[in-house]
């Protein structure tokens, strides 16, 4: 009996590593961004990108462990991503946005940083677009990955009446991205924290 479950627990092993392997690095699904998932921690970012070159953005001195920013670089120096976490202070803070660099990182739509908005227009719904300064951030329905335009690439009317709303059906086909990003929602897990930490004090 105890043979039999230690060559289940192996099988099992011996499974699992192989459906890891197989994950695709660059694929940007709604699971992750490749091996990142909105559960990875800031800290386990080393081991995930241990064949390239990390390069660590904490503002905090002598801090233990990842903690804040990382940028991933492969070998050869092309930078691939930006990562950052809910709390720059936490070194078991998970992942909560990740901008993209590297143009195989890429949805199963084809969207990727080098494609124009044409691929946005034929394959996704957009939710909302918000004006920043001087930029455009354009929501996909369905999907964590965000879009941020330069203001440059709006119609003229656009660019210098603030007023007007903002279509998906006017920015042109051929308009590139400044910005491609992969955002999750980590505010209710944060407030949870908080709350079950609570003041400290008895009131």
């Amino acid at each position: 009996m105890n043979k039999t479950l230690i060559t289940i627990s192996i099988f099992s092993s011996l499974l699992f590593i192989q459906c890891a392997e197989k994950k695709d690095p660059f694929l940007i699904s709604s699971e992750g961004v490749g091996h990142i998932t909105p559960e990875t921690m800031i800290q386990e970012i080393d081991s995930l990108f241990a064949q390239d070159s990390i390069v660590h953005l904490s503002p905090i001195e002598e801090a233990i462990g990842t903690q804040g920013d990382v940028e991933i670089y492969e070998k050869g120096g092309k930078k691939l991503l930006l990562i950052s976490p809910a709390s720059e202070k936490d070194p078991e803070s998970p992942v909560a946005n990740i901008q993209l660099f590297d143009e195989r990182f890429t949805t199963d739509k084809g969207l990727n940083v080098n494609s124009t908005f044409k691929v946005v227009k034929d394959n996704y719904t957009v939710s909302n677009i918000e004006r920043i300064y001087r930029a455009v951030v354009v929501f996909l329905e369905e999907t964590d990955v965000y879009i941020t335009l330069d203001e440059g690439e709006l119609p003229a009317e656009l660019r210098y009446n603030k007023n007007l709303t903002i279509e998906a059906s006017s920015i042109p086909d051929d308009a590139t991205f400044k910005y491609l990003m992969v955002g999750w929602d980590q505010e209710e897990e944060e407030d949870q924290d908080t709350e079950d930490s609570g003041t400290g004090l008895d009131l």
